[in-house]
């Protein structure tokens, strides 16, 4: 017994360490190749080097995400099956099918990265933009796979029996279970989110630095127009994802709420101390979060009093946080693009001020931050169920020795990893200052030449 749990909690933490990371990168892997893109057309139909430069700049960034991104996402397949046997053991056939369709989807990006980036020199201006259109529709694919099978595990269907092996499977409704309506696109635009001002935000910092140049500005103005406006969409979506959480994994909503008892005219809490009391502290919101929950504060919230304590999640301090974090930072995120939006409105031009821009260099950390919270929510909520209702996260587990001495190995081969993309992004960014243009042209490519405003 004494093995089991310490076998569950090392599973688990070397589970979120690798998902929290791999996420990031996950995140560049959907949007980077789409801001590729915008800045490629622009270049084309407005025939501007400027946009172009940023094109092919961004383009080699995308090749170093996409390949540090597949080895921290192949250790992750291997960590299915040698942490969780009984969950792949026995819903390996029902969830595989999913798993082969984002291979099918990652092969694809890999080819067409690569044809995209050497297309540069060999294909004419057009043939290579569209060249790089398959790029962002496999990532959209690779998520939609992945997201799915995460959205499996929070509303199962299309197998039977549910206990015992299983003998019958249902592809199409495990493919499109009731959860990826709202959860695949809370994650895609979270992958927009967190790419448009983490992208920004470097160029934002460069800009505070005294670098001016219209290749920053764009370099700026660009990811920052598409993540400010998947901001308040993906507010409205993560609305309607809590609504459905709430009607479909009522315990779930209430350990993220801190709600112990089912009761009407619920008091929303924005973070305070989660006990078993309910929330202690913190801003409380009378009725708001039955509000929310069906548009009346007489609307009933399920409490977590409605399950046996086995079967609750782990209503503490860290989940009710990283809840109301997520949110919190969306909202603020939706005020920095009415800032943006009042801005371009008046001048035809972002801020120019240095409060502006530091608000748009901490915007990406902040985004991130968002992103880890959103998981957070997603899989300490969904617990103790790796499957919901179907099958503990215990009796997933494997009975294996020395989980923890490959949680420390996880941890060094990440962090080497992380060193090693750090370094690389930084001295790709060095050597683009000290050159201003790229030191070879392509056929329909920016023109030799040092860019006006770049310091020399």
């Amino acid at each position: 017994m004494l093995t089991l749990a310490s076998n569950l909690g090392a599973a688990r933490s070397q589970m979120a360490f690798t998902l929290g990371f791999h996420i990031i990168l996950a995140s560049l892997g959907v949007a980077l190749p789409a801001m590729m893109l915008i800045a490629n057309y622009r270049g084309l139909r407005r025939d501007d080097p400027d946009a172009l430069l940023l094109a092919r700049r961004w383009s080699k960034a995308v090749a170093v995400t996409f390949a540090v991104g597949a080895v921290t996402g192949t250790v992750l397949s291997f960590e299915f099956g040698l942490l969780w046997p009984g969950f792949t053991g026995r819903f390996g056939s029902v969830f595989g099918v999913l798993f082969a369709i984002e291979g099918i989807f990652f092969f694809l990006e890999a080819i067409f990265i690569t044809v995209y980036i050497f297309g540069w020199k060999y294909l004419s201006p057009w043939a290579h933009f569209w060249a790089g259109v398959p790029v962002v529709i496999t990532g959209l694919g690779g998520a939609f796979s992945v997201v799915a099978v995460n959205s499996w595990m929070n509303q199962p269907q299309g197998f039977s029996p549910t206990s015992g092996a299983v003998a019958s499977v249902d592809p199409w409704k495990v493919i499109f279970n009731p959860a990826v309506p709202y959860e695949v696109p809370h994650m895609i635009l979270a992958a927009y989110l967190v790419t448009g001002f983490l992208l920004a935000g470097i160029y934002a910092t460069g800009m505070l630095r005294g670098r001016r140049d219209r290749v920053h500005r764009l370099g700026l103005l660009i990811p920052l127009t598409v993540a400010c406006i998947a901001t308040p969409i993906q507010f409205a979506v993560g609305d309607t994802a809590a609504r459905a959480i709430a009607h479909d994994q009522p315990i779930k909503f209430a350990g993220m709420e801190c709600v112990q008892q089912t009761s009407t005219h619920v008091t929303e809490y924005i973070f305070g101390r989660c006990t078993s009391n309910g929330v202690e502290g913190g801003i409380g919101i009378p009725g708001f979060d039955s509000f929310l929950v069906g548009w009346s504060t007489s609307t009933q919230v399920t409490g977590l009093d409605s399950v046996p304590p086995d079967d609750r999640p782990p209503a503490n301090t860290m989940l009710h946080w990283a809840f109301d974090a997520m949110v919190g930072i969306c909202s603020v995120l939706i005020l920095l693009g009415l800032w943006l939006g009042i801005g371009w409105w008046r001048k035809r031009d972002f801020p120019q001020s240095r409060w502006f821009l530091r608000a748009v260099a901490v915007s990406g950390v902040a985004a991130v931050i968002a992103l880890e919270c959103g998981w957070i929510v997603t899989e300490v909520g969904r617990q103790p169920w790796i499957v919901y209702n179907v099958m503990r996260t215990s009796d997933a587990v494997t009975q294996a020795n020395g989980i923890w001495i490959t949680f420390g190995l996880i941890v060094g081969l990440y962090a080497a990893l992380g060193a090693t993309l750090i370094i690389s992004l930084r001295a790709m960014s060095r050597r683009w200052r000290q050159d201003g243009r790229e030191p070879d042209d392509v056929p329909y490519g920016p023109e030799s030449g040092p860019i006006p405003g770049t310091p020399t």
